[in-house]
């Protein structure tokens, strides 16, 4: 079989594929740019396989008038610029010793090396610059039938790197097969050896719980997730019962993901630990609560706390049976567009600088609110 698409004859691809296969050299695309393009994925990053040892992958990038950066050359990675566009070129290794999180590699000549070192069956195609498949595994059915099987033993490939049980997870959301079942070795697999998750640092954990949330439904491999235990395990006390509801409803009023959003429906609990938010997540999902936590007309939210805050919460409490209004995007973009006719000056005088100004501000404003933004400040100054 072979592949077709853009970024293969791209002249800055071709142009580092020319380099790495002349004079009886060898490279392959591989991993996810092959699986994308297979399925139908847009396709970001660009990784080739080579048997050239990584300075001889320099000297050939660099002999092309391309420039070669030695990013992870000690585990056999260069990266090749070509066109200001970085390719990842990455010698066949072989995994010689692993402790959970990181992994002792030896360089390879064998293609089959390579490929069994790889994580899902799904990430063992390669293509080479024509884009004529090489399937050393006999991956392709996999594949095609977007089965996320593990390469191998599932246990052994788990304890290579305990992430792998995550990005199982991750996978299914992404890649799986809704009308079949998740692969019960794999699930197995990360079912007995999740203890050790605990090994791995917050911030791995969340950039995998961020992208499994953002697939457009997770709801299968939530499921699988609580099922095999690991949901209890990287979100104690989360609960998805109301996944499936919430999906529905960002597809009925044509909504973009939010694994935030996801998130914080699924849990009440403090994230920042579990996840390593960052600031602008950390204001966003405090924002969410907050809204939560004061229950409003949607323009009175959208004023409060913003359209993002505010749309994720009336979507929340509809996935757990609010229903949503009519106009309620338009009422919560409304009230976002509002201003509030005082500002402090305004009152002063009579008042005076100090706490008796601030509160006074905070009533008229929360009365101009309730009035669903409709005193002015005339008006408002007479309730003063």
């Amino acid at each position: 079989m072979r592949i077709e698409a853009d970024w293969i004859s791209d002249p800055a691809t071709q142009a580092v594929m020319a380099a790495l296969t002349q004079d009886g050299g060898e490279a392959f695309f591989v991993g996810g740019c092959v699986r994308d393009t297979v399925l139908g994925f847009e396709v970001k990053d660009v990784d080739i396989a080579t048997p050239l040892w990584p300075e001889e992958v320099i000297r050939r990038i660099e002999a092309a008038g391309l420039k070669a950066v030695p990013t992870g050359i000690a585990h056999g990675t260069i990266t090749a610029v070509s066109d200001g566009r970085p390719f990842e070129v990455t010698t066949y290794r072989r995994d010689i010793a692993t402790d959970g999180r990181r992994a002792v590699v030896a360089f390879s000549r064998d293609i089959a090396d390579d490929a069994q070192r790889r994580d899902f069956t799904m990430n063992a195609l390669y293509a080479d610059a024509e884009g004529g498949i090489v399937d050393p595994l006999g991956a392709f059915d996999d594949l095609k039938h977007r089965r996320v099987r593990f390469v191998g033993d599932p246990v052994r490939r788990i304890r290579e790197d305990y992430l792998r049980i995550l990005r199982f997870f991750r996978f299914i959301a992404w890649y799986g097969n809704r009308l079949h079942p998740v692969d019960p070795a794999g699930l197995a697999a990360c079912a007995t050896e999740k203890a050790g998750l605990a090994k791995l640092s917050a911030e791995r954990v969340g950039a995998e719980i961020r992208r499994l949330l953002a697939a457009p439904d997770p709801t299968q491999a939530l499921e699988a997730m609580a099922g095999a235990g690991v949901l209890e395990a990287v979100l104690p006390g989360a609960h998805i019962e109301d996944m499936p509801e919430l999906v529905r409803l960002e597809r009925q009023e044509g909504m973009e993901p939010r694994w935030i959003r996801r998130a914080r429906l699924m849990t009440d609990a403090e994230l920042q630990a579990l996840l390593r938010l960052s600031n602008s997540e950390a204001r966003a999902l405090a924002a969410i609560t907050a809204a939560l936590a004061r229950p409003e007309p949607p323009a009175a939210r959208g004023f409060r706390w913003g359209i993002e805050a505010a749309e994720d919460a009336e979507l929340i409490e509809a996935a757990r049976g609010k229903p949503l209004s009519e106009d309620w995007r338009a009422e919560i973009a409304r009230g976002a567009e509002s201003a509030f006719p005082l500002e402090a000056r305004d009152l002063m005088p009579p008042l005076k600088p100090g706490p008796e100004l601030g509160a006074a501000l905070h009533r008229l404003r929360e009365a101009w609110i309730a009035s669903d933004f409709t005193l002015d400040a005339d008006a408002l100054k007479a309730r003063l």
